[in-house]
């Protein structure tokens, strides 16, 4: 069985910064993607950023120059180092992994931004 587990959420003012850390189990993955979407109150599910294993990776243009993905050639693994954080920001923060489509995902890591 699949497992995906979130790290790295919190709470922290305006300006701040936090690091969030993803890592998939359960089985072998290969040419699998990996993303971060958030979620916030009352919306949908927003993709924030996406890494494949070859290194590529985008992110949208709401975090450009903000926000920066990473990933790991040799594990299934993935990073979002968010600067400069604003609360509009704020919400639930989601991994997710797969090829065609993202079919696996984890339960979410809260980040919460002050004015």
């Amino acid at each position: 069985q699949v497992h995906l587990v979130e790290s790295g959420g919190g709470s922290v003012q305006a300006g701040g910064s936090l690091r969030l850390s993803c890592i998939a189990y359960g089985r072998s993955f290969h040419l699998e993607r990996m993303a971060w979407y958030r979620e916030a109150s009352g919306n949908g599910r927003e993709l924030v950023a996406e890494c494949s294993r070859t290194g590529a990776s985008n992110v949208a243009d709401s975090v450009k120059g903000r926000f920066a993905v990473s990933g790991d050639n040799d594990k299934p693994r993935i990073f979002l180092q968010m600067n400069d954080l604003q609360p509009e920001d704020t919400g639930t923060y989601y991994c997710a992994i797969g090829q065609d489509r993202y079919d696996y995902w984890g339960q979410g890591t809260q980040v919460t931004v002050s004015s």
